[in-house]
Parts: C-alpha cells; sequence; structure tokens
C-alpha cells in the first residue's frame, strides 16, 4: 500500500509543478528537512540543503511575482515550459524513487509528461484570459493557481488519494473550459 501512495504522491506533486514549479520542490524540500512526512533517498536528498531551500525561495518569489503581470507571465511561461516539466520530472523521481522497483528513467519520463500537461494547459489557457480580460484578472487567476499548487502539494503527501482526485477534477475542469471556449463564437471589434 505504501508503494500505491508513493505513486499518488508522486503524481500529485508534478502534475503540481506543471503550474509552479519551484512550489512543490520548495514544499517537498522543506518537509524531508524538518519532518518525517517526507524522505528523500539520494541523490534527491540533496534538495534538503539550505543552499537549494534558498535557491528554490528566491526563484518561488520570483515565479510568484513575475506570473501576475500580463504580458510578462506570457514570456514566464515560454522559459517555464522547459523548467516545470524539469521540476515536475524530479519531483515523480524522487518520491517514486521509494518504491525499489521503478526505474529511474520511467519516473523522470512520467513526471516530465504530466508536468509537461498541466503547464500545456496553463500556458493554453493564460493567453485566453488575458486577451478577454485586458489583464485584469491575470493575477487573480495567478494567484488562484499558486493556491491550488499548495493545496495539491500537501493533499498529495498528506493523503495521496486525494490528491489524485484532485488532479483529475482538474484536468476534466480544464478539458471543459477548453471545449466551452472553442464553442463561442468570437467577435471582431473594430
Amino acid at each position: 500500500m505504501d508503494a500505491l501512495f508513493s505513486v499518488f504522491t508522486a503524481f500529485g506533486l508534478s502534475s503540481s509543478a506543471g503550474l509552479n514549479a519551484y512550489l512543490p520542490l520548495l514544499v517537498v524540500a522543506l518537509l524531508a528537512r524538518f519532518t518525517g512526512l517526507v524522505t528523500l533517498q539520494p541523490p534527491w536528498d540533496a534538495m534538503t540543503s539550505w543552499w537549494v531551500i534558498g535557491l528554490l525561495t528566491v526563484l518561488l518569489a520570483i515565479e510568484i511575482l513575475v506570473d501576475k503581470v500580463p504580458a510578462v507571465d506570457t514570456v514566464n511561461d515560454v522559459i517555464q515550459t522547459f523548467i516545470r516539466p524539469a521540476a515536475g520530472a524530479i519531483l515523480f523521481a524522487a518520491n517514486a524513487g521509494a518504491i525499489g522497483e521503478t526505474h529511474p528513467v520511467l519516473a523522470l519520463v512520467c513526471g516530465l509528461l504530466i508536468a509537461g500537461g498541466v503547464h500545456a494547459a496553463k500556458a493554453t489557457a493564460r493567453p485566453v484570459v488575458t486577451a478577454t480580460t485586458g489583464g485584469v484578472l491575470n493575477p487573480v487567476v495567478s494567484t488562484l493557481e499558486d493556491i491550488l499548487a499548495l493545496v495539491t502539494d500537501i493533499v498529495s503527501i498528506v493523503a495521496p488519494i486525494l490528491g489524485v482526485l484532485i488532479l483529475l477534477l482538474l484536468v476534466i475542469w480544464l478539458v471543459r473550459r477548453l471545449r466551452q471556449r472553442r464553442r463561442e463564437p468570437t467577435t471582431v471589434r473594430w
């Protein structure tokens, strides 16, 4: 049963990385350093170093601020296209590593695909939010994404099955939202 929970945790954390690369990395690093909720095996235990925790804190602050500014958030999403999937791969491999039989390459690929998929949905939806609201709702949407990422991180670690359900609900919501946007007629204003 612990192996199954480890996989659920890995899925939840890597999906959260698709929304915000540094938040789940920092949560895992802090929990591994100060609690028994997360145990990182080598080489992933390097995340508990004060240098890594400090760097993650600075990068998280930058990402949170930059993601609130219309147009700048789009540039950030382009840059994060490489970082978020990599963070998801690291989180999946570090947390699925509790399962002795999971091949590291398979774990990295799973995390890469999960975080990359969530990031692709976010990066596709955000320009629509900017265009339809003139950028006014970007800070609100970004804050909601950050809150969702944090809740997903905590739930994935504390109650992994609930984390998977949140992930499924998020995917269903995003798919419905994108389908709804495609059906809406676009109006041209002159």
